[in-house]
């Protein structure tokens, strides 16, 4: 069984809510549906399932009266089996974007409170199908994504020993042992292809075949591709689908800024942005915007119209550039642009994964860039990410310019600090 964070959360709603129902949202194939019933396991006596996806006809369960009572009746009608006792009972409403009343009864369910209850589904339908009235203030909405690299290491055999002693390196800012660097290099190549979508993740552990991870992407990427058809708006099915399949263009480019002209030729954001926000609701992909001054706070200096554009999970994106693309990039051969591409989608997947906003400095005058920006305790924090180990100007101007207290170069070498700047193994990203 994956090891997943996700757990933690789950726990510590049970033990933290107050008349509160749970909402886990987030791309399909994530894992959520697993995960719960895991947590079911471990903390409940009776668990109750109602998939509205698989049997559409359960429904009419939540046609009328929606009080607790009510629906226990009609649930136990349908289920004879299903068993509701206070304290002791989770109920499980899954896909319920498929049943808007089953998320207008969240509320009743929560006041009730006799029995805990966790809805899940797709970011695709719950976004947009018709829910009669949103239980605002009784649903806490937690959002899941693939496993991140934290995860996969787990998965790889990887315990809290040897990532623990790796954050020490990474809090002491003294170097890795040069083969233990290489072991995790090449782990972190492994991530970047494989990506961490569960049955990609146990696919890659049980047979180590890199065709059969990659035909398993396939069926995921498609299964989104039938999501976009099934869920988008009529007049933006086509525009979301293009949009979805640009991306590795878009990256691949030098200028990594999301360019709608790459999508259609001559076209602009009146017709396609509206697409782009659908996929970013549907969990599919994340902005990372651009801003006039890399000064708190980020979002009242965001650059309207420039962005770039990352997938959720960077294991699909090198998926859509294919088989030969993740031959090179696995063994170190891979050259040009889109390398640059596949590792900078990296640190956004690690960032994403750590709830953290995606933000970048570009500046008018377009000569220097850089690639994410970090806001802690600290202050903003300038993020580099290098496929190489070369100097740069961009991050040297950066720090004299904007005098941050200090600043992190991402690369495929060792840890070093030279100044303010803490250059590290990309891998030691998911320490941040």
């Amino acid at each position: 069984m994956l090891k997943r964070k996700m757990m933690d959360r789950l726990v510590r709603w049970k033990k933290e809510k107050e008349r509160e129902c749970l909402l886990l949202t987030g791309a399909r194939q994530v894992g959520k549906t697993f995960i719960i019933r895991e947590f079911a396991k471990q903390n409940y006596d009776h668990f109750v399932e109602l998939n509205f996806l698989i049997n559409p006809e359960l429904k009419s369960i939540f046609e009328g009266n929606l009080n607790m009572d009510n629906l226990i009746k009609n649930i136990t009608d349908r289920m004879p089996d299903a068993r509701f006792e206070e304290g002791r009972t989770l109920l499980f409403l899954d896909e319920i974007q498929e049943c808007g009343n089953a998320r207008t009864a969240l509320k009743p369910i929560a006041e009730d409170n006799r029995f805990d209850c966790i809805a899940s589904g797709s970011m695709l339908g719950i976004s947009y199908k018709t829910t009669r009235s949103i239980p605002v203030g009784y649903e806490r909405k937690l959002e899941m994504f693939s496993l991140d690299l934290e995860e996969f290491l787990w998965a790889s055999g990887y315990g809290d020993l040897q990532i623990g002693n790796l954050r020490k390196h990474f809090d002491d800012r003294k170097q890795v042992p040069s083969s233990s660097n290489l072991v995790y290099m090449e782990k972190l190549r492994e991530y970047t292809v494989v990506g961490g979508m569960p049955s990609v993740v146990n696919t890659f552990i049980k047979t180590k075949n890199f065709g059969l991870v990659h035909e398993e992407q396939t069926k995921i990427i498609s299964s989104y591709l039938d999501d976009i058809a099934r869920y988008a708006p009529p007049a933006d099915k086509p525009k979301a689908r293009n949009c979805y399949l640009t991306i590795p263009d878009q990256l691949a480019k030098e200028n990594k800024r999301f360019r709608y002209s790459l999508v259609e030729k001559g076209s602009d954001s009146r017709k396609y942005e509206n697409s782009l926000e659908w996929l970013r609701d549907a969990g599919l992909i994340q902005f990372c915007n651009n801003v006039r001054f890399p000064t708190f706070p980020l979002p009242g200096y965001n650059e309207t119209g420039i962005f770039k554009v990352y997938l959720t999970d960077i294991g699909l994106l090198n998926a859509m550039y294919g088989l030969k693309m993740k031959s090179e990039f696995y063994n170190n051969t891979l050259k040009g642009p889109a390398k640059g591409g596949i590792y900078e989608n990296l640190i956004a997947d690690i960032l994403i994964k750590k709830n953290i906003p995606l933000y970048y400095y570009k500046p008018d005058d377009g000569k220097q860039e850089i690639e994410f920006l970090l806001v802690n305790d600290d202050g903003v924090i300038p993020i580099e990410v290098k496929a190489g180990n070369g100097r740069t100007l961009s991050l040297d101007n950066f720090i004299k310019k904007f005098k941050p207290p200090y600043a992190f170069k991402f690369i495929t070498g060792n840890i070093g600090t030279d100044g303010k700047r803490v250059t590290m193994p990309l891998y030691m990203a998911m320490f941040v």
